[in-house]
Formats: C-alpha cells, structure tokens, sequence
C-alpha cells in the first residue's frame, strides 16, 4: 500500500469498535467463516438505496481489507436505483490514500487500488443484480435501512446481513462535507478490518 493509505490505516486500526457494533457484525464474521471452513467462494454484495456512498465505501474497505489479510474474498456492491458514485465518496478515498482513475461521464466507472499492482475495484452506481454481481452463493449486506426496509427479498442471496451506517449525504456542501464523509469512510473501514481480522 502507498504511503499515504498505510498512514491512515495505523489510525483506522486503532479506532474502538463499541460492543454493540460487534454484536451487528457478527452474522458477517459468521457468514465468512463458515465460507472459508467450507472452502467455498466469498462472495459479498454490499446495498444501499443508490450505490452512491455508503455500499461503495464497503465494497472497497472490505475488499482492501481482504488483500490485506490475503483471504480471497470478492465484494461488490449495489443498489436499488441506479445514480452514480458519489464525486465526495471518491474524493474521501481519494483522501484516504487510494488511487482512482476515472472513465465515462454520467455514471463513470472508477478504477480504485490499493497498491499500484492491485486488482482494480470497479466502482459505479447499478442495480443489486447487475451483471457484475453475483447471482447465486453470496451474502447481501444492507448498510442503509431505506435499502433494508424498502428491498425485503434480494434473489440467489443465501445470507442477508444488516450492517447499517449512517449516511454522510446530509452534511453535502456544508464545511462537515469532507470531514463526515472520512468519518464514515474510517468508521467502515474500521469495521471491515475488524470483520476480516477475526476470520
């Protein structure tokens, strides 16, 4: 990992992860875990209403921590309307340390990597079973609670996990803009590191 993504990983792995959380990401633990002991594909497809900024965050937070821990997970992400990725969703990775290139206008695909030899992570705004995302043999995991309540059934999902957080959209163009979009993007990925760490 770049310098910069490695310094801010020391501070996201000290953040404290209250036990409450724990408690609402264990079924995730659990999921991969029984994957992993299986010896069967991880496959985890993270939704929120627009695939804009909080499934984003986890597709990438989670798959990065996989690498990380070298468990050979695949994370994707998706919605229920399809917008685009949020430009101050790519900025706070881009403040993080990730490297981003851009391709296409009205809902670009942005490549995002870990490291300058990574596999890049595709990230645009689609729907939950876009072609991309798996079918069959996945966990669906909820982070928004419009998504959770609003999509009660996600077809081939064999597990259905709420991880919700909340959404840093209402601080848009305001002076919190960039400091609540890397509070939440930290917040996730302190969990996704917590999650994978105790696999």
């Amino acid at each position: 990992m770049n310098n910069t993504l490695n310094e801010n990983l020391e501070s996201i792995l000290s953040l404290e992860i209250s036990d409450e959380r724990k408690v609402v990401l264990q079924p995730l633990i659990e999921y991969i875990k029984s994957k992993r002991e299986k010896e069967q594909a991880i496959r985890l497809n993270f939704i929120c209403t627009h695939n804009s900024r909080r499934s984003q965050f986890s597709q990438i937070w989670a798959q990065t921590a996989a690498d990380y821990f070298q468990l050979a997970a695949q994370c994707y992400s998706g919605g229920v309307e399809v917008t685009a990725c949020n430009e101050r969703t790519i900025a706070s990775l881009e403040r993080m340390g990730f490297i981003v290139s851009k391709h296409g206008h009205s809902n670009p695909i942005y490549f995002v990597l870990h490291t300058e030899d990574s596999r890049p992570i595709n990230v645009f705004s689609k729907l939950y079973d876009d072609v991309i995302n798996p079918h069959t043999g996945f966990a669906t995991v909820m982070t928004c609670s419009h998504a959770d309540e609003n999509c009660p059934f996600i077809p081939g999902a064999e597990m259905r996990i709420p991880v919700r957080y909340e959404d840093p959209k209402a601080f848009d163009d305001t002076d919190q803009e960039a400091a609540i979009y890397d509070e939440r993007s930290r917040q996730i990925a302190s969990e996704m590191f917590y999650v994978f760490s105790r696999v």
